[in-house]
Formats: C-alpha cells, structure tokens, sequence
C-alpha cells in the first residue's frame, strides 16, 4: 500500500471517529504522531469576537449591547497594567 493512498484512508470516515485519548482507538503511534503535527501546522481562522476579546475582554459584551461582566472588566484592568509594566520594564 502506498504512503498517499494509507493517508486517503486514514482521512475517510465519520467526523471525530478518531478519538485521540481513546484507549480502545487501534491507531497506530506513527498515526498518533501524524495527527498531532497536523495540528501544530493547522492555521485556524479565528472569528471576529475571539479577536477583539483577545485585544479588550470586555469587547464580546459591548458588542452584543450588554455591559461587561464583572470579571471581564477586571481582566481588562489587568491587561492595562501588565500592558503598561512591560512598557515601563522596556524603557527602563
């Protein structure tokens, strides 16, 4: 069997048939291995709200009109001030 053909097959099947902590999964540990690379190199688009909660915690919420919670408000303080430290610790 060839390498390309054996890597066909290996991508056929239901969505999330392979488990990858099943125990009872006959995957072999080279296919283990091939899985895990393929997810260190996938790219994924992220969506518009992970984004902008990436930049401002509280952006997800005022987006959909409500008022940010109580925790997203102190992770954007927090991010403010880790911000303004490494700047600070840049300069220094």
């Amino acid at each position: 069997m060839s390498e390309s053909h054996q890597a066909e097959r290996y991508e056929e099947g239901v969505e999330n048939s392979h488990l990858p902590n099943d125990s009872k999964d006959e995957r072999s540990i080279a296919n283990r291995l091939a899985n895990e690379e393929r997810k260190l190199h996938r790219k994924e688009e992220e969506d518009p709200e992970t984004a902008a909660l990436k930049k401002d915690p509280t952006a997800p919420a005022k987006m959909h009109g409500n008022e940010p919670s109580k925790g997203a408000k102190v992770d954007a303080n927090l991010q403010a001030e880790e911000e303004e430290y490494l700047r600070r610790k840049g300069k220094a």
